[in-house]
């Protein structure tokens, strides 16, 4: 049975995976109303968002889910009956700098988010879900074999994995303990358009485009499994509406890259986009002192959502990778804005002055 929601909470709409669900869900469901809840990070950035902002079933709220007042108040003024929950701090490279700022953000914020609707629903909560978006980091590290499934132990290993694994455990514990209805969904890497330009290949095409050195860490061993951001859209949009209720799902791209093969497949990509001679582009890899506590594979069974739901990804690795390229270059002023900061005026621009 799918559910039907009147009104949505997502967090953190205005990063890059919540923008693409935010996008989604306004066109997708116009009787319904779509709340984005964003704190406008250095990662949230509401220029994602234009094409939708003035669609009538659409709603942008600032906030701060460390706030519990903020967040309490959220569920008693609107009528909440569905939270997709991608608000978090998710730069692992920043987790080790500042670890205090992903357990504020990542779990606490949870249980605010968690305790607002435990309270607004608590004399009915039918027809309810908190939907809980984490990654597949919080499972550790794989060796050469074998695959994530939704029975994997959990082994975090960096402050970012740790702090989403913590608020892993504190949803499902209001499951169990409150039987307040959640689903969580862990994904491997996501990539496509709207990325903020920090992460692998947003940073590649980049500094690729400007003749800049694209670091590289380690050997670029490390073993990634790559999810068309679209594709997890569409899983989320599944599993909120026919999930089933106190289950994981994992959400992978059956797409595995050591990240040195990934480079060297994007730069032969921007070569051709940009009309370089073959091999100009990988001059400029560069390799760099590797990450502390960088984990060495990831690999995701999607099996059960695959066999429950149905969902399948739609794009092969490369197909996607140059529809992102495409993005990316057909967009350069989206990108210069990003890399300038200019794009964090926008909110003051579109709705403080208006």
């Amino acid at each position: 049975m799918k559910r039907d929601f009147k009104t949505i909470l997502i967090t953190g709409g205005a990063g890059f995976i919540g923008s693409h669900v935010v996008r989604r869900f306004i066109n997708n469901y116009p009787g319904a109303n779509i709340i984005n809840l964003d704190k406008l990070t250095y990662a949230g950035n509401l220029q994602n968002l234009t094409d939708v902002e003035n669609k009538p079933n659409y709603t942008f709220l600032k906030g701060d889910i460390i706030d519990s007042l903020f967040t309490d108040a959220l569920f008693q003024k609107h009528n909440i009956d569905a939270v997709i929950h991608l608000a978090a701090e998710s730069h692992v490279d920043r987790s080790i700098t500042n670890p205090t700022e992903f357990a504020m953000t990542n779990v606490i914020g949870t249980i605010n988010l968690l305790n607002g609707a435990k309270k607004a629903w608590a004399n009915n909560a039918e027809g309810k879900l908190f939907y809980h978006v984490s990654t597949d980091e919080v499972y550790g590290s794989l060796g050469a074999t074998g695959f994530f499934t939704e029975e994997t132990a959990y082994d975090p290993r960096s402050p970012y994995s740790a702090s989403k694994a913590s608020s892993d455990h504190f949803v499902m514990a209001y499951h169990h303990t409150y039987k307040l209805p959640v689903i969580i969904s862990n994904c491997s890497n996501n990539y496509g358009s709207h990325h903020f330009p920090e992460k692998l290949i947003p940073l590649a095409i980049h500094n690729i485009k400007n003749n800049k050195p694209v670091p590289v860490y380690g050997k670029g061993e490390n073993v990634r499994d790559w999810l068309y951001v679209n594709d997890h859209a569409s899983a989320i949009d599944l599993i909120s509406h026919k999930g089933k209720v106190g289950e994981t799902y994992n959400i992978g791209g059956h797409n595995e890259w050591k990240n040195i093969d990934l480079i060297h497949l994007l730069c032969k990509i921007m070569d051709k986009k940009l009309g370089r001679p073959a091999g100009t582009s990988e001059k400029l890899i560069t390799f760099v002192k590797d990450r502390a506590g960088h984990d060495l594979r990831y690999a995701i069974d999607s099996t059960k959502l695959q066999k429950e739901l149905g969902w399948i990804p739609s794009l092969q690795f490369e197909e996607g990778l140059e529809k992102t390229v495409d993005w990316y270059l057909a967009n350069e002023a989206w990108l210069n804005n990003v890399t300038s900061g200019d794009y964090q005026k926008y909110y003051e621009k579109q709705y403080v002055q208006r």
